[in-house]
C-alpha cells in the first residue's frame, strides 16, 4: 500500500486537544482506519460521493419504529462482533445475540402462562417454559423476561398497519424457582426489509435478505447482566446463512409436540454483574 499524504493522518489527530481519555482512544484508532482504507482502496471522487449518498440515504429512512444504522450494522457483521467482545458467555451462561432493529420498548406484563397475542393467528400454538437462574444454577426470582417476534405473515407489529400495537411482544417475571412460561405461535423466517440501502446493499453483493425463525428475548435482573439472546427454531433453512449473523448454536431449540400444541423448553442463565 502506497503511503500517500502520510502527514495528513498525524495532523488529524494531532489537533485533539483536551480529549476525554477512551474518545481520544477511538478516535485517534477511527481515522487511522479510515485513513488507510480511503490508502488502501485508492476510492475514486464518484465512489466517495456515491458513499456519502448511501450514509444520506440511510439516515433519511431511520423512523421511531425502523433503524436502517442498525440494520447495516447488522448485515454488516458489526452488531455482532460488538456483541462478542462485550458478552462472552462462561460457564452456565446462555450465549447472547444481536437485538434487532424491532426492540420496542417494554411491554404490558403478563402473568406466567398467558399469551402474547393480540388477536388470533394461522400459526400453530407454541408454549415457551423454561427456568432463569444465575451461573451456579440458582433460580433468580422476579427477573424480567422481554420477548417478542413477527407475526406468521413475516412482519413485526411496528411494520404492519393491521396489527395492534404490542401484538406478539410481553414481559413476564420469573416465579419463586425462576420459571417462566408463555403461549404464542410458531415462528417463521422473515425479509429483514430490503427496501432501503441496507437491502440495495444486500442485493449488489448476492446475498439473500431472510433470517430463520426465532424468538427474541431480553432477560434482566438486579446484580445481573443483562441478557439479549433470541431461541431459533431447528429444520429452518436459513440457519446456516442468517441475514445479520445472529445464529449461535447453543441457541437453537427443537419444539417437541404435546397433544395440540408444540412446546420448547429452555433454560436461561444470567452472569453477575461485573463489581
Amino acid at each position: 500500500m502506497r503511503e500517500v499524504f502520510p502527514e495528513l493522518t498525524q495532523d488529524v489527530i494531532g489537533r485533539m486537544q483536551s480529549v476525554e481519555p477512551r474518545l481520544g482512544e477511538v478516535m485517534t484508532l477511527l481515522i487511522r482506519h479510515l485513513h488507510a482504507f480511503v490508502r488502501e482502496s485508492a476510492i475514486t471522487h464518484d465512489e466517495w460521493r456515491a458513499s456519502i449518498d448511501f450514509l444520506t440515504r440511510t439516515g433519511q429512512i431511520c423512523s421511531d419504529s425502523r433503524q436502517e444504522f442498525i440494520l447495516l450494522s447488522d448485515i454488516l457483521g458489526v452488531s455482532m462482533l460488538v456483541d462478542a467482545i462485550n458478552n462472552e458467555a462462561g460457564e452456565g451462561s446462555t450465549d447472547s445475540t444481536v437485538l434487532g432493529p424491532f426492540y420496542a420498548g417494554p411491554q404490558r406484563e403478563l402473568a406466567n402462562g398467558e399469551s402474547i397475542l393480540l388477536r388470533e393467528e394461522d400459526g400453530e400454538p407454541l408454549v415457551m417454559r423454561g427456568r432463569v437462574a444465575n451461573d451456579h444454577a440458582a433460580p433468580i426470582v422476579g427477573a424480567k423476561v422481554e420477548v417478542w417476534q413477527t407475526a406468521p405473515n413475516q412482519l413485526y407489529d411496528v411494520q404492519d398497519a393491521e396489527q395492534p400495537r404490542g401484538h406478539l411482544r410481553a414481559t413476564f417475571r420469573t416465579d419463586a424457582h425462576g420459571k417462566y412460561e408463555f403461549k404464542t405461535v410458531v415462528p417463521v423466517s422473515y425479509p429483514i426489509p430490503s427496501d432501503g440501502p441496507a437491502g440495495q446493499l444486500l442485493e449488489k453483493l448476492g446475498r439473500h435478505p431472510f433470517r430463520p425463525a426465532h424468538v427474541h428475548f431480553m432477560i434482566s435482573a438486579p446484580g445481573y447482566r443483562t441478557l439479549v439472546t433470541h431461541l431459533f427454531m431447528s429444520g429452518d433453512k436459513y440457519l446456516h446463512s442468517d441475514a445479520v449473523f445472529g445464529v449461535k448454536p447453543s441457541l437453537i431449540v427443537k419444539p417437541k409436540r404435546d397433544g395440540a400444541v408444540q412446546v420448547v423448553t429452555f433454560d436461561f442463565g444470567l452472569p453477575a454483574s461485573p463489581p
